[in-house]
């Protein structure tokens, strides 16, 4: 388990408000990229953030839908970009996974972290499990954005 500091990162998004719906662009059923993602209050000691989406009440435990590490100290992960290392995300794939669930509407948390190092050793294979453990004792802020996602199944008359 990760030991969050005090200090608290504020995370948003241009493409929804936090428990808002997320557009279907940024889901499995659109273009599958990931939204911006704004991040305010980061502090000055700052040396990389790392971000992991998850919807943590899927059917079959944590879903994790992306994982990123050493990304740069700055305010914004735009639309469809890479500015860190990615992992594995559920998938066993180093790349978002859009909301795509299977029944119902599921939450899906953005999770920043703000880092006092960088993590460039880790492997590629790393996952949620892996970068939680690898930023112990690093955070030294964090925050989330919530979005909200439901599929609609057409139905043939």
């Amino acid at each position: 388990m990760v030991t969050i500091a005090t200090k608290t990162l504020t995370v948003r998004s241009f493409a929804f408000k936090d428990k808002g719906f997320i557009p279907s662009k940024y889901t499995y059923d659109g273009e599958n990229i990931n939204p911006d993602i704004i991040i305010e209050n980061i502090p000055e000691d700052t040396k990389s953030l790392a971000i992991i989406m998850e919807d943590p009440y899927a059917s079959n435990g944590i879903f994790c839908h992306w994982v990123m590490w050493d990304i740069p100290p700055k305010n914004i992960i735009r639309e469809n970009s890479k500015p860190g290392i990615q992992g594995k995300n559920s998938r066993r794939e180093n790349k978002y996974k859009g909301p795509c669930s299977s029944s119902g509407r599921h939450q899906y948390h953005f999770r920043v972290y703000a880092l006092d190092a960088e993590l460039g050793s880790l492997s590629l294979n790393t996952d949620r499990n892996g970068l939680l453990n690898a930023m112990e004792g690093h955070v030294i802020s964090s925050g989330t954005l919530v979005g909200l996602y439901e599929r609609y199944k057409s139905v043939l008359w």
